[in-house]
């Protein structure tokens, strides 16, 4: 896949989690956090009011650390259309 292709599908990827309006399972919101993060490189503090919801975060973001931008973008892909796929 093209670089260009990847980042065409890693857009429609969160589009389409961002328009979804049912809540997520935890462990998949908090994977889907920390790609998101490493293939945006964006690597600023949790935001969330709740301490312990920061510590989940800052330990998905860890967990995903020896991973590309590149990496990131395909695994977010492949955790949402997973997600999609499986939800029912």
């Amino acid at each position: 896949m093209s670089k260009d292709q990847l980042d065409i599908e890693f857009q429609e990827a969160v589009a389409r989690v961002n328009a979804h309006t049912e809540p997520f399972p935890a462990d998949t919101l908090l994977k889907l956090y920390a790609y998101y993060k490493k293939a945006t490189n964006d690597y600023g503090r949790p935001r969330s009011r709740e301490a312990l919801i920061n510590a989940f975060k800052t330990n998905a973001l860890f967990q995903a650390k020896d991973i590309t931008e590149d990496e990131a973008k395909r695994k977010y892909i492949e955790l949402v259309n997973k997600y999609f796929l499986y939800r029912e």
